[in-house]
């Protein structure tokens, strides 16, 4: 996947969270349907322009390997850390996670939004911040 790409599923409707999900559930159990089911109401910063989808949806691709559930409690001090690490990464390469501050414009207000499309932010930066979650997640699963 390269960042033309994700600008074309965005050109289609599917959202940030949707895309990154999509990508990792390839290696799961989850069809690409049910991936981007579950991301869906996530995009936009859950719509309020709040946490980055793109950055929800990293967090769900690495719960689907390092996620602990009742049968694995033992699991949750990795699930902690990677969480951390992710946060760690994204700060070295973008100054906030949540949609507003990384785009400079609250998206839930439909003027704000018209920025950031009129300031071709939807279909430039934001792949490029897909990219760069997709890029984390892969580091911190290959570790």
């Amino acid at each position: 996947m390269n960042e033309k790409q994700v600008a074309e599923k965005f050109q289609s409707g599917i959202d940030c969270s949707q895309v990154v999900l999509e990508y990792f559930a390839k290696d799961s159990d989850i069809s690409t349907e049910d991936a981007q089911k579950l991301a869906s109401f996530f995009g936009g910063g859950m719509g309020e322009a709040e946490t980055c989808g793109a950055v929800v949806g990293g967090l769900m691709a690495l719960g689907l390997k390092h996620g602990h559930s009742e049968s694995n409690m033992e699991q949750k001090e990795t699930m902690v850390q990677k969480r951390a690490q992710f946060f760690e990464e994204l700060k070295k390469r973008h100054s906030s996670s949540r949609c507003a501050e990384l785009l400079g414009h609250d998206i839930s207000k439909p003027e704000e939004f018209q920025k950031v499309l009129d300031e071709g932010l939807l279909f430039n930066f934001c792949p490029k911040l897909v990219m760069d979650v997709i890029e984390i997640v892969e580091e911190i699963e290959g570790q």
